[in-house]
């Protein structure tokens, strides 16, 4: 954590009648600026740590509140030990590209992105952003689940697979990710999304990897098994069109 952060006063504004944080808050409430844009609002992405915990970033949550980003940051801040009540602080300072000053953010787990909005009056983009939150928290534990239950069985199972055609290959982990790579294709997915992936997408992958799997049985070689499991794998090249993966 950032010993900054502590003992920052926030600057004043005037207050946005439509979402402002509570007075209740140590007068808080002229904190938040009004901002104007001209963007949809969208479905709210939760970004991943490095053991897949999935955390709400603060600048998606004063998009979504229609309010600066400073005003959330400072208010974090200013209450860091309420919402190091409910677990680890994450501090970030975002990577930019060129000139600029880079913005830092907070990443808040599920109760401290619902502290922070219980600061807030339950306005109309409060409850809103409260209902987009519980989805996608709900949807990042699916997910999880899915993962454990479904998604590294079929991946194990797939490799074993994979090993066994490819025994006494010189190029034996080349098989391995050239058949990652197939199966990311035929899912949609880039190098590296496989851990955000949202659920639909990681139910293809899951059914994925077990076509391929069963494709590979009966092949003589790796070589054979690929070509078996890229064959079996193009009758889901529409399916992943359909739920919007490729």
């Amino acid at each position: 954590m950032d010993a900054q952060y502590g003992g920052v006063m926030p600057g004043r504004a005037a207050p946005d009648a439509e979402s402002t944080l509570d007075g209740s808050a140590a007068g808080d409430a002229e904190l938040l600026h009004k901002v104007t844009s001209s963007e949809s609002e969208s479905d709210f992405a939760l970004a991943t740590t490095g053991k897949q915990e999935r955390r709400a970033d603060t600048r998606l949550i004063a998009k979504g509140l229609g309010i600066q980003h400073h005003s959330v940051f400072e208010l974090v801040k200013n209450y860091r030990a309420d919402f190091e009540a409910f677990g680890l602080l994450r501090f970030q300072t975002e990577v930019i590209q060129g000139r600029g000053q880079p913005q830092k953010f907070a990443l808040l787990n599920e109760d401290q992105a619902y502290l922070l909005l219980s600061f807030s009056r339950n306005t109309t983009k409060v409850r809103a952003l409260k209902v987009k939150l519980v989805q996608a928290f709900r949807d990042a534990r699916r997910a999880a689940e899915q993962r454990g239950a479904e998604y590294l069985p079929t991946y194990r199972a797939l490799h074993d697979e994979i090993a066994v055609k490819s025994a006494g290959s010189s190029n034996s982990r080349f098989v391995h990710a050239n058949v990652n790579k197939l199966i990311n294709a035929t899912c949609g997915l880039e190098a590296g999304q496989r851990a955000t992936m949202p659920l639909a997408q990681q139910s293809l992958l899951v059914v994925a990897q077990t076509v391929a799997a069963r494709a590979m049985q009966g092949a003589p070689d790796h070589r054979a098994g690929y070509t078996r499991a890229k064959q079996a794998l193009q009758s889901l090249t529409a399916v992943a069109g359909q739920i919007g993966t490729t």
